[in-house]
């Protein structure tokens, strides 16, 4: 009889509320490039800078600039956008960026089966509302560009 063992993974849980994305992002990418395992949950509340309008217009463009049947395809869920951002954060066309990049997550609200765990949030990425006068949540982006999450 072979007996299948299977690893623990140990993983990080950070909570992407009110955080900001490209700090975030670049946090969370040498972390993954140092091997850890990564789950973002609340994406949704994400905060991007930049006002809402021009943001909704510059990913309309990136959009719609290519000829739709042959891509590049581009997810209009809050997840899957910062998944996105972070990914061209890593290397990823080379082996050690594409491992690193399977080692992370995104969600855009708190799954049932991490309830539980401890979350951590990144100091450096938080919102001072002091000194950021323009900025828009990853949800209202992503409803600009036509996401319905009844879909």
């Amino acid at each position: 009889m072979t007996e299948v063992k299977s690893k623990e993974v140990k993983f990080t849980i950070i909570d992407g509320k009110d955080l900001i994305l490209g700090r975030l992002g670049s946090n969370i990418a040498k972390r993954l490039l140092l091997g850890e395992n990564i789950k973002l949950v609340n994406c949704k509340d994400v905060v991007i800078l930049g006002r809402k309008k021009f943001l909704i217009e510059r990913y309309k463009t990136k959009i719609s600039n290519k000829v739709i049947k042959q891509g590049p395809y581009y997810s209009r869920s809050p997840a899957d956008l910062v998944k996105r951002a972070l990914r061209n954060m890593l290397p990823y066309k080379n082996q050690r960026g594409i491992e690193a990049f399977k080692r992370f997550r995104s969600f855009n609200s708190v799954p049932s089966t991490l309830l539980k765990g401890e979350k951590e949030t990144i100091d450096i990425a938080k919102v001072d509302q002091m000194n950021v006068f323009y900025y828009t949540k990853m949800e209202e982006l992503s409803k600009g560009l036509g996401y319905n999450k009844d879909k």
